[in-house]
């Protein structure tokens, strides 16, 4: 059976969060969108962490399978933390997400962290501590806990990142390297960009959601198939065996994806000054805004080519499936010419969901029962999606990409992104 999993989500108690996006909102989000198994989401926080053991129960025999159930939904013990520190004299900021496979371990953790900064602060704590000490930590607890840094690419928070980020992970992780295993790709890049980095062939490409609201699930997600699945449930899916599915890469299905211009760092430039362009214009003007003459927040585009040592287009060997897609909601209102806030939209959503199950099945329908199960113009952008025939305002600097259904929005420059020029060489 085919489990779809989100491993890292926030709550309630993660900043900019949604104030019902509690374990009752993950679970109700998550089956809408037909996820099977997804993440906790802060568990370091203390506050979260009583709640977890209230609404799950601390008995062995819950969590003896690393995962617990709840509302219909597995759910999976994940936090994101902030580290920050000073490498060979520059500070270094970045999130990684970590997985534990049992409460106690998870306990533990947040005794060890503890030492580090204050973790009721903020869902997603700040720890002072090097990405290398984090691990040396926590492969003290447990050698079961899992690591995967998180939005890889993202400027400012991640392992890469133009702002404060490193060129590899051995420069990130140093000695402690050997510990990890995935990345994660976040919303701004996609395999297909990853793919131009041949250092990163060893580790598995993993795709979350980030979300911060029950809207926002499954907006990323990784879709495995099990064996030892219940026939209709993920039932009899354990941590462990989702663990060895991304470190083996067997019973890796896919990913679901973002189109990476939708993501709010994709291209570089600055909100304010109303600047989003290419990583090849930026090099024309020296990385300077030609409006108000600061620097640029340099983008994920940027970097993958500042990094690249393949063409696009290179597939590695034994690389995971994705498949791109967009929120639906979105799609929905673009084909109707409205906001997304608007009733008819919803409406439509969820006639949808009433028809297909959840989000997922709408991504997987075939042209045919698309168009029976809605009217034209959505059927026709949902499948226009599903084959890439979209154009894209891309995002930039914190503003997310817009999608283009019509040949030409108003007042606006559509564009794709010139993936052809994507040789370092070229950028170099």
């Amino acid at each position: 059976m085919k489990i779809i999993a989100d491993l890292h989500v926030h709550s309630k108690y993660a900043r900019a969060t949604s104030p019902t996006f509690d374990l009752n909102g993950i679970a109700e989000g998550a089956k809408l969108k037909g996820i099977d198994v997804v993440a906790t989401g802060d568990f370091t926080h203390p506050k979260y962490f009583e709640e977890i053991k209230a609404t799950f129960g601390t008995g062995a025999d819950i969590w003896n399978s690393g995962l617990a159930s709840y509302a219909g939904v597995r759910f999976i013990l994940s936090t994101e933390v902030s580290v920050i520190y000073e490498l060979n004299g520059k500070t270094k900021k970045m999130h990684h997400v970590l997985l534990a496979p049992s409460l106690e371990i998870a306990a533990q953790i947040n005794e060890r962290t503890r030492k580090f900064g204050d973790i009721g602060v903020d869902g997603r704590p700040m720890l002072h501590v090097s990405s290398a000490g984090l691990v040396e930590e926590l492969m003290q607890i447990s050698r079961d806990i899992a690591i995967i840094p998180a939005h890889i690419w993202t400027p400012w928070f991640s392992v890469f990142g133009s702002s404060s980020g490193v060129d590899s992970i051995e420069e990130a992780f140093e000695d402690k390297a050997d510990k990890i295993f995935a990345l994660e790709t976040g919303l701004s890049s996609d395999p297909l960009m990853n793919w131009m980095i041949s250092a990163l062939d060893k580790y598995t490409l993993v795709s979350n959601s980030d979300a911060h609201s029950k809207q926002k699930l499954g907006r990323e997600a990784n879709v495995f198939e099990f064996g030892n699945a219940g026939e209709n449930d993920a039932s009899g899916v354990t941590y462990g065996s989702l663990i060895n599915a991304i470190k083996t890469r067997r019973g890796f299905v896919k990913t679901y994806e973002f189109y990476p211009e939708e993501g709010k760092y994709h291209y570089d430039g600055h909100r304010d000054c109303k600047v989003n362009i290419t990583p090849w214009q930026a090099k024309e003007y020296k990385n300077i805004c030609p409006v108000c003459r600061r620097k640029l927040t340099i983008g994920v585009m940027h970097r993958v080519a500042d990094l690249a040592d393949r063409k696009f287009g290179f597939k590695p060997e034994r690389a995971v499936p994705f498949q791109h897609i967009v929120p639906l909601p979105t799609v929905i209102a673009k084909a109707l010419k409205k906001s997304e806030a608007a009733k008819g939209v919803w409406e439509e959503y969820d006639k949808l969901i009433h028809y297909f199950g959840n989000e997922f099945a709408v991504y997987e329908a075939k042209d045919e029962q698309l168009r029976f199960a809605t009217s034209m113009e959505i059927s026709n952008a949902i499948i226009r999606v599903n084959k890439g025939e979209v154009k894209w305002i891309p995002g930039h600097d914190g503003v997310f990409g817009e999608l283009v259904l019509d040949a030409e929005p108003k007042g606006k420059k559509a564009e794709t992104v010139d993936k052809k020029q994507t040789n370092l060489a070229e950028f170099g």
